[in-house]
């Protein structure tokens, strides 16, 4: 019947509508630092059976295929794109970039993650005590804390693919500290939070910590960014075709409609 058309095309529609918006966003945030696109997964919906596989025809044979009809598709999930963005050349000695995988541990509000996220995001600054926090709105303290000592030269800070800092302070060479990395089991189980921060969920399975370049962790790059992983062309045409899907659609509740309306006119 014709409302089971209605019904299969509306939830085509409304999976199409949610598939724009997570375009929408990736297309947004393809100058957000560390970025991670995102796609979306479907599937289909219960079937109908009008006639099972198997079934005896009247001539008492079993038939090869069966009669199904399906009642249309949901969004199943959205998955994160892992894989690393380009490091972009900054200039500035606190910018960092993970070549390869972990996440840095910063300290949020106890309304995030329980106080503790993850960023792939290296934009660090030092604040009025020295300590060195993410450059974004709310300003996450790196965890474990680094602490530039005061007269520490900014402009002689290094920062070793292994993580380690160093600087000139009063004049003298010092060693600050290292920097430690996380990484999940499934990454991709990782609440997103805005702000480039994840938060670990039960899906995510428990961080293990470890120094840069280990077994397992990528390298740091100082003076760089990770740049978003979005690729605009392919967002753009992922946005088309989802268009014209979302059309095709409504087209079917269309067609299914000047049905039921013949139906109806039957008895006239």
């Amino acid at each position: 019947m014709a409302i089971t058309a209605l019904h299969s095309a509306a939830t085509g529609m409304r999976a199409m509508d949610e598939q724009l918006s997570v375009i929408a966003n990736n297309l947004a945030n393809s100058n957000t630092t560390a970025f991670k696109g995102s796609r979306v997964n479907f599937e289909d919906l219960f079937y109908e059976v009008r006639r099972q596989p198997g079934a005896l025809n009247s001539l008492g044979e079993r038939t090869s295929t069966g009669l199904f009809v399906g009642l249309g598709t949901r969004i199943s999930n959205t998955q994160m794109d892992m894989q690393t963005g380009t490091p972009e050349p900054t200039g500035q000695p606190l910018d960092l970039a993970i070549a390869g995988e972990g996440f840095f541990k910063v300290q949020t509000f106890e309304g995030i993650g329980e106080g503790e996220a993850y960023t792939r995001a290296g934009n660090f600054i030092a604040n009025e005590n020295g300590d060195l926090v993410l450059g974004t709105w709310g300003g996450p303290l790196l965890d474990p804390r680094i602490t530039m000592p005061n007269g520490t030269d900014m402009n002689t800070v290094t920062i070793t693919e292994d993580g380690f800092i160093t600087a000139e302070v009063d004049g003298a060479d010092q060693e600050i500290g290292q920097i430690q990395l996380f990484r999940f089991p499934n990454p991709y189980g990782l609440s997103m939070k805005g702000g480039n921060l994840f938060v670990e969920t039960e899906a995510s399975g428990t961080p293990i910590e470890g120094s840069p370049r280990e077994l397992g962790f990528g390298g740091l790059i100082q003076r760089a960014l990770e740049t978003s992983n979005v690729d605009a062309v392919k967002e753009l045409v992922k946005m088309i075709r989802t268009q014209r899907s979302f059309e095709l659609n409504s087209q079917s509740i269309k067609a299914a409609d000047e049905n039921l309306q013949v139906v109806s006119q039957l008895r006239r």
